[in-house]
């Protein structure tokens, strides 16, 4: 068996959409058809959240899904991580990493990553868009090797550790107190295990949602905070203290990526769970950070640090140090879901299971659309990613460059 074909694909759902579905208040209102969500003004919902979006995702959401076609038609779906200019990721799929690969064995997947990183390792383009373009080949080769093997990824891996993962929401926007404390309930009210408040908006108005959230939902829902790297050290003890008196989960990118020294005695200070690594692609990065003691909980992002194969060594290394994993998952297509799913049931350290459940035809795309089951995710038994994917619905979304 020999890879024929490998085709990137371009996904983009319009803004407009979303930029409704923030304006309707509550996430999800629109797609579960409800209608009685609290009233939200849209011009406050704006100012406070949509801003983010804006200006991450400009006019739309997009992804890029990348297509592997085998000699003996065998076809496996992989996504790369990719929600600005994925045309990048494109140009490096195309031109770089396909000419590598065609005709090569698929199922030699490790080989074939190596042979991927090493093919710009030496120009120091080891992360970043690259990563990124290497994740959904490297998805896309274990999809097909599932089925060649009539078998779920998970399985292939050895795994089988979970049937299903235990879901936080994510994120809780950054609305007025008593909006946020509603929304907060709302959601567990649903069944979700745990929250993630957005924070990283001054220590005062964190602290203030931190505790607000806390007596909203009371001491059975996980709770986190996303810090978006923004503090200095002294404002990050000052918020973990919070966080600590009000039992949190783990509290997310306090400080910049780029302060390893910083994280690291931040660890050492707090005891809430200092949590970090959607910023991080390969095993050598999470390597220096926990031989440091820089980090409680790894948050890998499969669509972004490389794909199945590498993201499996990050668990490993992290298991050494006994340290959990917890999937990043952003706004993203069913290929990005299954495939970290199937992840979290191949490893032993899997930790809670990031889910938006907002309003995102990306999550469609597939014939069996995964659905919270009473704040449960059900890990895809069938072969490869053990999903099937609608070619209509996805035909909706392909875009050209």
């Amino acid at each position: 068996m020999k890879i024929a074909k490998i085709e990137p694909l371009i996904l983009r759902a319009p803004y407009g959409d979303m930029e409704q579905y923030w304006a309707d208040g509550f996430w999800g209102v629109r797609a579960r058809g409800k209608t009685t969500a609290p009233v939200v003004d849209p011009q406050r919902a704006a100012d406070l959240t949509l801003w983010r979006y804006r200006a991450a995702y400009s006019s739309r959401i997009e992804t890029t899904l990348v297509r592997i076609t085998t000699d003996e038609g065998l076809v496996g779906y992989g996504e790369s991580h990719a929600p600005m200019a994925p045309g990048v990721v494109v140009s490096i799929i195309k031109e770089l990493l396909a000419p590598l690969l065609i005709g090569e064995n698929p199922l030699a997947i490790d080989r074939l990553w190596e042979k991927m990183y090493a093919s710009m390792r030496i120009r120091g383009h080891h992360t970043g868009f690259m990563s990124e373009a290497m994740a959904g080949i490297d998805i896309a080769l274990w999809d097909i090797a599932g089925k060649a093997a009539g078998l779920p990824i998970h399985l292939l891996m050895g795994g089988g550790y979970h049937d299903r993962v235990r879901l936080y929401q994510s994120h809780l926007p950054v609305l007025e107190p008593a909006e946020m404390a509603a929304l907060a309930k709302r959601h567990a009210e649903e069944g979700f295990h745990g929250i993630k408040i957005s924070g990283g908006v001054g220590a005062d108005v964190d602290i203030r949602n931190v505790e607000r959230i806390r007596e909203a939902v009371g001491g059975n829902v996980a709770l986190m905070l996303d810090a978006a790297g923004v503090y200095d050290p002294p404002t990050a003890v000052k918020i973990g203290r919070a966080l600590e008196r009000n039992d949190f989960l783990f509290f997310e990118d306090p400080l910049p990526c780029e302060d390893y020294e910083g994280f690291a005695e931040l660890c050492r200070t707090l005891d809430v769970a200092v949590a970090m690594g959607e910023t991080e692609t390969t095993r050598y990065q999470f390597n220096r950070r926990l031989a440091m003691g820089g980090v409680d909980v790894v948050l890998p992002d499969i669509c972004r640090a490389n794909g199945l194969t590498e993201c499996r060594k990050i668990a490993t290394l992290a298991d050494i140090y006994n340290v959990k994993l917890c999937p990043h998952n952003s706004v993203c297509s069913a290929v990005h879901h299954a495939a970290s799913l199937q992840l979290c049931a191949a490893i032993p350290n899997f930790l809670i299971y990031e889910f938006w459940s907002g309003y995102n035809p990306m999550l469609d795309i597939i014939t069996a659309p995964m659905t919270p089951d009473h704040g449960y995710l059900h890990v895809p038994q069938g072969p490869g990613l053990g999903i099937e994917i609608d070619d209509e619905k996805l035909s909706r979304l392909v875009q050209t460059l």
